[in-house]
């Protein structure tokens, strides 16, 4: 009788979407290769598969920023759960925002059947892991004084760890010490909506007008008892006097268009994406200088069939600002980039160029992962197109319409204030911080953090990444970049070399990969790739 064998054991550290999307992968490779596999799944967090972005214990008012007809989160076909339209009871209609807690409990759905099917041998240890070291036989795990392994495969999926604060940062850190000014983090949401309960008739000031600005205001007003009717917002009385919003160019993202209807009007036709997959996955492998001819001559026709009175020498010259300079050819306000924003979102003014090239780039989001991730793209080149993505998220990544109204109710009612949005100066004072802009100060007695920190794994201080960059186990691609991977998210470390049986997926690849601050990116190729060679490594 031949001996029996132990099957491989690997390790994935973080359950979050992300980690969970990567054992799906993985389980419908072993289903397919007809393997044997053990797995330790290490969070600290009860919320299995959801992670603190979709905790099921969050806020109702923390929306996502995809409409239910765009949430397409691909259930792998052994699944007994299917979609997330079909699991949840009374699901709303298409052109709403789900809250980000419905998703979350999903996705524990979606964890749960994973582990009832025994597909994979899976053991969840909810404890945090605070070193991966290298032994004779693989990967030995340090968690909270215990050892866990040798594991043949170690994947880290550790969404965005806790980072040594920027200077600005650092300093109000300090200083909401030692005076009367409070500072909070935006998250979770239902810590803040509890605290503002005590900040009635004071001035609130938000760092940060992107996504999760509206969150913020949701906690300061309708979490206090306010509400939205008619487009008009009626106070409750328990609200800030004041909420001043600010960034660096302190105007608010685009809304997303308002309906499904209007939203097809921005849809390539399935012969421009196949230009466009060609013209990136060109892109990607080329020099940096090839990379704006390349993905402009693959827009221009798209955004001048769907404005035809634009022509295709404004769309390109529009373009060809964007490379440079992202944000240069919108010179309105913040007030009126708003309403001019929630015009176009609701149909009633024709798109302008910008907003016409944001929402085509939203569609293409998955041929762009596609044809860019599984690339062995040079550092210039990556910073190229990462910087044009980022840019544009001003409209790829727009709020609900919805969340754009509310705040234009909100500035209406006088309790949002835009005026010192744009980068104003800010002074540490005994009450607080005092903002000044075009000669007019406000000073705010809380201060709110909603600005995501950069993804730069050597600015990370929680375990195990720090001490993987220490080890010169996980190397950064290049300054402004994140860590260097390969196609199957094998890390690359400080001397160039790969790291057998170590990976790391998501954010903290930003890159390596591109667009991986989706949550469709979760469940993507990215993690298909990583489960076909942990199948190939392991035998």
């Amino acid at each position: 009788m031949a001996p029996r064998t132990t099957p491989p054991k690997i390790a994935v550290i973080g359950l979050g979407p992300r980690g969970l999307g990567a054992l799906e992968s993985l389980a419908a490779q072993v289903r397919q290769a007809d393997v044997s596999l053990s797995v330790d799944v290490f969070d600290a967090l009860p919320a299995c598969g959801a992670g603190p972005n979709f905790d099921p214990d969050e806020s109702r008012f923390c929306l996502l920023n995809i409409p239910m007809r765009d949430i397409a989160i691909r259930p792998p076909g052994f699944t007994r759960v299917g979609g997330f339209a079909d699991w949840l009871e009374d699901a709303p209609g298409p052109d709403v925002f789900p809250a980000r807690a419905d998703l979350g409990r999903y996705l524990e759905a979606r964890w749960s059947d994973l582990t009832d099917l025994g597909l994979l041998a899976l053991t969840l240890r909810a404890v945090r892991v605070e070193a991966v070291q290298r032994v004779s036989g693989g990967w030995v795990l340090q968690a909270e004084g215990q050892r866990y392994g040798p594991y043949a495969e170690v994947l880290l999926t550790p969404g965005q760890p806790e980072v040594r604060p920027d200077p600005q940062l650092t300093d109000w850190q300090a200083h909401s010490g030692h005076s009367s000014g409070r500072l909070m983090q935006a998250y979770p949401a239902r810590d803040l909506a509890a605290a503002a309960a005590d900040w009635a008739g004071q001035t609130v000031a938000i760092r940060g007008l992107a996504l999760s600005a509206f969150d913020v205001l949701r906690a300061l007003t309708t979490a206090q008892g306010g509400r939205f009717d008619g487009g008009r917002y009626h106070a409750s009385g328990r609200e800030p006097a004041r909420v001043v919003p600010f960034s660096l160019d302190g105007k608010p993202p685009f809304p997303k268009p308002g309906t499904e209807a209007l939203d097809a009007r921005f849809a390539p036709l399935d012969e421009e994406t196949a230009v466009f997959e060609r013209a990136i996955g060109k892109a990607a492998s080329g020099s940096a200088e090839e990379v704006a001819p390349l993905i402009t001559s693959a827009l221009v026709p798209v955004v001048a069939r769907i404005l035809p009175d634009a022509g295709a020498a404004q769309v390109e010259d529009w373009l060809a600002t964007e490379w440079e300079t992202p944000g240069a050819q919108e010179g309105g306000g913040p007030v009126e980039t708003l309403q001019d924003g929630i015009a176009m979102a609701a149909g009633q003014a024709e798109p302008t160029i910008g907003y016409v090239v944001g929402q085509v780039w939203r569609k293409w989001q998955d041929p762009l992962r596609i044809g860019y991730n599984p690339a062995e793209t040079p550092p210039e080149t990556a910073q190229k197109i990462i910087d044009f993505d980022e840019g544009l998220k001003r409209y790829s990544y727009g709020p609900p319409l919805s969340a754009s109204v509310e705040l234009a109710a909100l500035i209406e009612a006088g309790l949002v204030d835009l005026d010192l949005s744009a980068d104003p100066g800010i002074e540490m004072v005994d009450k607080g911080w005092a903002l000044t802009l075009n000669g007019r100060t406000e000073v705010a007695r809380v201060m709110i953090d909603g600005v995501m920190p950069s993804p730069d794994p050597e600015a990370v201080t929680a375990e195990p990444v720090a001490g993987l960059v220490k080890d010169g186990r996980m190397s950064v691609l290049a300054e402004g970049l994140a860590a260097r991977t390969a196609a199957d998210g094998t890390l690359i470390g400080a001397d160039g070399q790969a790291v057998p049986g170590l990976c790391l997926l998501g954010r903290l690849a930003l890159g390596s990969v591109v667009a991986s601050d989706s949550l469709h990116d979760c469940f993507g190729a990215s993690g298909q790739r990583w489960a076909e060679g942990v199948i190939k490594r392991t035998g």
